[in-house]
Formats: C-alpha cells, structure tokens, sequence
C-alpha cells in the first residue's frame, strides 16, 4: 500500500466535489446513502471510531482507519479531518483496490 498514492486520490476527489469531510458532513453522507466508503484518521478518538464504526455497519459502509487527522486534512486542503467520506464510485473503488480491501 502506497500511502502517497491514496493522498493523490483523495486530494483528486476533494477537488472533484466527491469527498464531504468533518463529522456532520460525514454521518450526513452515509445515512443519506451517498458515501461508498469512510475513512477515519488512525489517531481519531475512541468514540469518533465507535460512532462510525457503528455507524458504517449498520448502513454497510465499508470502513478503513487510515493516516492521521493532520494528514487528512492537509491532503484535502482542510484542517484538521477526523473522518473523509468518499461519494464516488470510481475513487472508491481505485482507494479500496489500492488499499487491498
């Protein structure tokens, strides 16, 4: 797994529109139906992953724990991002290929 190569990715889909980051945003994405996958930073708090984990089985969104909240944000062009919503297929499928999940 290349992390840069996900960064590029995420980096694409934010300028793409494709991407809705922070809290709200993202548990707005996932329960409305348009999140194809959830990121959350490694060193996110034990109850931002327990929500979302909990959150992303209920609704079947696969869910990966990746980077830090810095790397996250700073790849999107953001502060500091605990979780990333990916809302298109394509980079999904190419993130989840890369990430060998």
């Amino acid at each position: 797994m290349n992390k840069k190569s996900i960064y590029s990715l995420l980096s694409l889909a934010m300028k793409a529109g494709k991407i809705a980051s922070g809290e709200f945003c993202v548990e707005k994405s996932v329960k409305s139906g348009h999140s194809y996958f959830v990121i959350v930073a490694e060193d996110a708090s034990d109850n931002t992953k327990k929500m979302f984990g909990n959150m992303c089985d209920y609704y079947q969104v696969p869910l990966i724990y990746f980077g830090t909240k810095d790397e996250l944000g700073q790849c999107i062009g953001k502060g500091f991002r605990a979780s990333l919503s990916v809302e298109d297929p394509g980079f999904s499928k190419s993130m989840l290929k890369k990430l060998e999940i």
